[in-house]
């Protein structure tokens, strides 16, 4: 199975580039996503061109869009960071996810300070040059910033996404209706864990589809996306957990239905993380298994070494 390869910027993975000649590296890149993945840095900045160090750049409100200028000189460098981001594009197409540095004015993805060139005022209301690139270009490419990845939500989810993503795009590159189907099968627990409508909606548009054509497997994997992009809440998790449970309700006995049953009203009140339950189920499953529960990326999401449900 080939590699899962993720994009990041380049001084997340301890490369001293960033404007004052050092980095910004992150533990859980370096140390634990990157035993499952393999890492396609790269920094928007030097590409373009500038020195390490290097003036600083800041983003500004020019005409109502966001400008990116170097202030010492007035040298505004949007232009070439778009460039940039037309030359790296090959590299972005092999990528199931990209990790940014946070407030960077080339690669921040929300809040970066966005100035007022007039009164030197900031608001924390802009996006990162190339950042916008990246999210215009590929609508569908999981996004993460790393300082919010320390918030073990939106870490678990955005690994859970890459993860996702990368399956779609090991599908065969002319793949049928029926390829399209067991694939949204196999997403329907994770799916109804995050966004209940928008996988009936998905599962409508996939079963009312004539051909599968370049067009409806762009729109049908960018909703996909869109509806795991938000973490999935306590109470969605609860359903989908008990779903699963009617599948053993004919094999267990009554005390092991009751030490489930206590086990997912325990996850829900906040008393046991998510992976308690899970554990219990993932047992059953071993005990009786079934094919349509192997097959749904709910239980199994990603590598468990990486205990991203722990916290959750």
């Amino acid at each position: 199975m080939q590699q899962i390869k993720v994009g990041i910027s380049a001084c997340l993975l301890g490369d001293e580039v960033r404007f004052d000649g050092g980095h910004k590296r992150s533990a859980f890149c370096t140390e634990e996503l990157g035993r499952h993945v393999e890492f396609v840095k790269l920094c928007p900045e030097v590409g373009i061109g500038m020195p390490v160090p290097r003036p600083t750049i800041r983003l500004e409100q020019h005409n109502g869009e966001a400008r990116a200028v170097v202030p010492k000189t007035g040298e505004d460098v949007t232009a070439r960071l778009i460039a940039f981001a037309d030359r790296a594009q090959s590299h972005i197409t092999q990528v199931s996810g990209y990790v940014l540095c946070a407030k960077s004015p080339s690669c921040g993805m929300e809040r970066v300070k966005l100035y007022n060139p007039d009164n030197g005022h900031a608001q924390k209301a802009g996006e990162g040059i190339f950042a916008a690139q990246l999210r215009q270009r590929f609508p569908a490419l999981p996004l993460e910033e790393d300082g919010r990845l320390q918030d073990p939500q939106l870490r678990e989810n955005f690994v859970m996404r890459v993860f996702v993503y990368a399956a779609w795009q090991s599908l065969p590159e002319a793949f049928s209706k029926a390829d399209l189907l067991n694939f949204h099968t196999s997403l329907k627990l994770l799916l109804l864990a995050h966004n209940q409508q928008a996988y009936r909606s998905l599962g409508r548009e996939v079963a009312q589809l004539q051909t599968v054509n370049d067009a409806a497997r762009k729109t049908y994997i960018e909703g996909v996306m869109s509806a795991l992009a938000s973490p999935a809440t306590r109470a969605n998790h609860t359903n989908v957990l008990q779903h699963i449970q009617g599948y053993f309700k004919q094999h267990l006995s009554s005390d092991q239905r009751e030490e489930l049953t206590d086990s997912i009203l325990s996850y829900r009140q906040g008393t046991e993380p998510l992976l308690v339950p899970l554990t219990l189920l993932r047992h059953y499953l071993r005990e009786y298994p079934s094919d349509y529960l192997t097959g749904q990326r709910y239980l199994n999401p990603y590598p468990k070494d990486l205990k991203l449900r722990y916290g959750l």
